[in-house]
C-alpha cells in the first residue's frame, strides 16, 4: 500500500507499529486505489505526532506576522519595509525566514500586487497605492519544521471588483481545504475551487500549485488548484500541505519576468489573488495549522 514499512511505528502517533495498529483498515481503504493506479504517498510523508507538533510551533510565528501585518500595511508603505518587518519579528521568534536565498531568492517574502500572481520580490522603490491589493506569503522555519501562509491586505479604498476577487479567492482556499478528507485524490481539491471560480468566470492559474511542506519547504503531494482527470496521490492521516489557490480576474495563463526569474504576471495585464494556509490530514478529515 502506501509505503509504510510494517514495523514502522504507526502514523496515528499511537506509538504501536503499523502492522499491530492501522495497516489492515488503511489497506481496506487503499486497495481500490491501489488496482487502479493511483500513486501513493511515500514513508517521509507520513508525519509523526514530534513532527505535526512542530509544524504547529513554525505556524504560531507565521501567523502572529500576518496578523500584525493587518495593522501596519498601508499607503505609502514599500515592500521593502514589509519585508523588514517579516524578517525581524522571524527572527526574534527564533526562527528562519524560508524563501531567503532560496534558489536565490532575494527576500524573505514574497509580495504580490494587482497583477503580480505570486513571487514578487520586496522592494523599497515599490510603493503600495489606495486602492491596491497585495498578496503577502510567509514561509517560516522552526527548529528545522516549515509553515506556510499568505493572505491578501486590501490598500485604502479598493475597487469592488477587486474586493470580489479576493473574496472569492479566500472562498476557493476553505472551500478546497473543506473537501480534504483521507483516502482521497489530491486532485479533488482542484475540482472544487475550479467550480467555484467557472460561476465568476475567473481563471485558475495552472502554472503554479500547492505542495507538501513540513519537513522541507517543497515536497509531495503537488495540490493543483485546477480541474483535472488525471490520477493524482492518495492522501492519508499524517500528511501536511498547502492549499493556495492563485485566481485570475481574466485568463489563467501567466508570464514569468524575465530580468528577476521570479515574478509571475498574469499575461493580460488583468488582477490575481492568492490566499494559502498549511493543512494537516487527519484520519476524520483535515485540521488547518496556520490559523
Amino acid at each position: 500500500m502506501f509505503k509504510l514499512g510494517r514495523n514502522d511505528r504507526c502514523w496515528c502517533g499511537s506509538g504501536k507499529k503499523y502492522k499491530a495498529c492501522h495497516e489492515q483498515s488503511d489497506e481496506e481503504k487503499l486497495a481500490p486505489f491501489v488496482e487502479k493506479g493511483y500513486p501513493m504517498p511515500s514513508r517521509e510523508l507520513i508525519l509523526n505526532k514530534e513532527q505535526i507538533d512542530g509544524i504547529r510551533e513554525s505556524s504560531k510565528i507565521t501567523v502572529a506576522i500576518l496578523d500584525a501585518l493587518e495593522d501596519k500595511i498601508k499607503e505609502g508603505m514599500s515592500t521593502g519595509e514589509i519585508d523588514d518587518i517579516v524578517s525581524d519579528m522571524t527572527i526574534r521568534a527564533g526562527g528562519i525566514c524560508a524563501p531567503l536565498n532560496y534558489e536565490g531568492f532575494p527576500c524573505s517574502c514574497c509580495t504580490s500586487i494587482n497583477n503580480v500572481v505570486c513571487h514578487g520580490i520586496p522592494d523599497y522603490n515599490e510603493v503600495l497605492k489606495n486602492g491596491d491589493i497585495i498578496n503577502v506569503d510567509i514561509t517560516t522555519i522552526y527548529n528545522g519544521l516549515y509553515s506556510d501562509s499568505s493572505r491578501m491586505y486590501l490598500v485604502g479604498d479598493v475597487s469592488e471588483e477587486a474586493k470580489q476577487l479576493s473574496e472569492v479567492t479566500k472562498e476557493c482556499m476553505y472551500e478546497g481545504i473543506k473537501a480534504i478528507k483521507p483516502y482521497m485524490p489530491v486532485g479533488e481539491i482542484g475540482n472544487v475551487i475550479n467550480d467555484i471560480a467557472d460561476k465568476y468566470n475567473y481563471g485558475v492559474v495552472r502554472a503554479l500549485c500547492g505542495h507538501g511542506v513540513g519537513i522541507d519547504f517543497h515536497i509531495d503531494p503537488i495540490v493543483n488548484h485546477y480541474r483535472t482527470e488525471q490520477k493524482t496521490m492518495i492522501l492519508v492521516p499524517g500528511m501536511v500541505l498547502t492549499v493556495e489557490p492563485m485566481i485570475n480576474k481574466g485568463t489563467y495563463a501567466v508570464t514569468i519576468d524575465e530580468e528577476d526569474g521570479w515574478t509571475v504576471r498574469t499575461a493580460d495585464g488583468s488582477l490575481s489573488a492568492q490566499w494559502e494556509h498549511t493543512v494537516l490530514v487527519t484520519e476524520d478529515g483535515c485540521e488547518i495549522l496556520t490559523v
